[in-house]
């Protein structure tokens, strides 16, 4: 399978999990607790792969300082982003309790909402091309990593867009429309960076590494505790070591 088809192909897959939560979500109604803990493990899952795989993979390869500006340039995009659709009703859009606003109760925020999700799901897809341009093939762990992450995302979500009264159109429209982006975003970053300078790969693995830091701390750790019991951090902590297993395993 050609390079280029490989980034097409796996970002579409790891996208395509958000679409497996909200399939899951819509059919079946989950306990916040049960939610809760799936999105702990899914933010712990997320912070391994960062660790361990995609700033350390990008400091080896081009060194420290395009490292720390690119990292700290995704966090201040994402934050400034993340911040702008807030104020457009998108805040609370991987809640799954009923701080989603309607469409009648903030018109507009429906589309906010939607861009918010494209906005948590690129860098994500975007590094699995970036890791196809230094190693050939897809990052095992990364892969696992985001596709794992991804379902208590779209889970956690749909959960909150049924709260608010969104159909299902909406609801797949957006998963959908979201699962082949990933795999567009995959794409471009694979050929965009085809011979590019190990600096440059480092600097933007990096932005991507720092925006979902960013995501994490802005979306997914704030569902993760609503439902508050003592397991949460055990949690988080299986979801680290799961991910950190698979890295080495794959090593």
């Amino acid at each position: 399978m050609p390079v280029w088809v490989q980034a097409l192909f796996w970002g579409t897959v790891a996208g395509a999990a958000l679409v497996l939560g909200a399939a899951v979500s819509w059919k079946w109604t989950m306990s916040p607790k049960v939610v809760s803990s799936i999105m702990s493990f899914g933010a712990g899952v997320l912070i391994s792969a960062l660790a361990f795989d995609l700033v350390d993979e990008a400091e080896q390869g081009g060194g420290l300082w395009p490292t720390m500006a690119g990292f700290l340039a995704g966090a201040l995009a994402y934050v400034g982003a993340n911040a702008l659709l807030a104020r457009r009703g998108a805040k609370h859009r991987k809640r799954s309790g009923e701080k989603q606003p309607s469409e009648n109760g903030q018109p507009g925020s429906g589309t906010a909402i939607a861009i918010g999700a494209l906005l948590d799901g690129i860098p994500e897809s975007v590094v699995l091309g970036l890791g196809l341009v230094s190693g050939g093939t897809v990052s095992t762990a990364v892969l696992a990593a985001v596709f794992i992450s991804n379902v208590p995302e779209g889970l956690s979500s749909t959960a909150g867009m049924k709260k608010s009264g969104r159909g299902a159109g909406y609801v797949f429209g957006v998963w959908g429309g979201i699962a082949l982006v990933s795999g567009i975003a995959s794409l471009i970053g694979y050929l965009s960076m085809q011979n590019a300078p190990a600096e440059l790969v480092a600097f933007i693995t990096a932005i991507a590494a720092g925006a979902i830091l960013a995501m994490i701390a802005d979306t997914m750790i704030p569902e993760a505790f609503e439902e508050h019991h003592v397991l949460t951090g055990l949690i988080a902590a299986l979801g680290f070591l799961t991910a950190f297993a698979i890295s080495r395993a794959g090593a």
